[in-house]
């Protein structure tokens, strides 16, 4: 069963790769910002059913205005599974941009690159953001800086609260739990040494694949007044992690566990 998803799911990943390359070249540098923003949510929700990748919604995503959306990070899907909700503008390593095609695909969909060993580039991503914000985006922030097995969360990077501190957006904690015929599971994580391929492979290959994505109680400015940005990024890991941590030790079915779609 495996061998034959892969078979039939792959030409369909190699059609939404090229179709997304030639809009990207053709159409995006002639349209405007909600043009794009329609279209690359358009193209995350394909290819999350292309590769077979159930998501069940919990909670309420801010839907309208800036605001930051603040995730742990388990896989490269995770960037698709945020914008098949709402269009998101990523905030991602710059690792990821010298993938092949995916990080150009990427990058023309609106990510914004950082490296961290380079300080001038935290302060030139944190203008792009306030930037994004201004033009009422939501901007999306694996604060963890990498992957993790999706049964925790890693220990946040600080420095990237600073503009919505100073700006005083909207900030919503999103917790992602990956699910593997109804357990939780850490299949399709990408950690480790692993390559894109081989882990695209294991997710084409792979039967009822479900993400929880909850949405958890947003805050405004007055929540976080007069705080600093390593107290903003402790609370809300903490929060982050709470949740991800729900149903990580139970065998229940995720189908019987899990509330209904909002």
């Amino acid at each position: 069963m495996a061998a034959v998803l892969f078979v039939l799911r792959l030409p369909l990943v190699l059609i939404w790769l090229v179709s997304s390359l030639l809009c990207v070249a053709l159409v995006y540098p002639v349209v405007g910002l909600s043009i794009r923003s329609s279209l690359n949510h358009a193209w995350s929700r394909m290819l999350m059913a292309i590769c077979g990748v159930r998501l069940r919604i919990v909670g309420q995503p801010s839907m309208r205005g800036e605001a930051l959306w603040v995730a742990n990070h388990v896989s490269w899907i995770d960037i698709f599974i945020l914008s098949s909700v709402r269009c998101v503008a990523f905030i991602a390593k710059r690792d990821i941009r010298d993938w092949p095609v995916i990080g150009w695909l990427v990058e023309k969909a609106g990510t914004v690159f950082i490296d961290r060993t380079q300080r001038h580039s935290v302060r030139h991503v944190g203008e792009q953001m306030q930037g994004m914000f201004r033009q009422g985006q939501v901007v999306g922030l694996f604060a963890e800086g990498t992957t993790s097995t999706g049964f925790d969360v890693l220990p946040f990077h600080a420095s990237l609260f600073e503009p919505p501190l100073r700006t005083g957006v909207l900030i919503q904690p999103v917790a992602l739990r990956f699910f593997h015929r109804g357990q939780r599971s850490d299949r399709i994580a990408f950690v480790g040494e692993q390559s894109l391929a081989a882990n695209l492979a294991i997710l084409l290959a792979s039967t009822s694949t479900c993400v929880e994505v909850e949405f958890l109680p947003a805050l405004t400015a007055q929540h976080y007044e007069g705080w600093t940005r390593a107290q903003l990024a402790a609370f809300i890991r903490e929060q982050i992690r709470e949740a991800v941590a729900v149903g990580a030790d139970s065998e229940t079915n995720v189908n019987q566990a899990l509330p209904e779609k909002q």
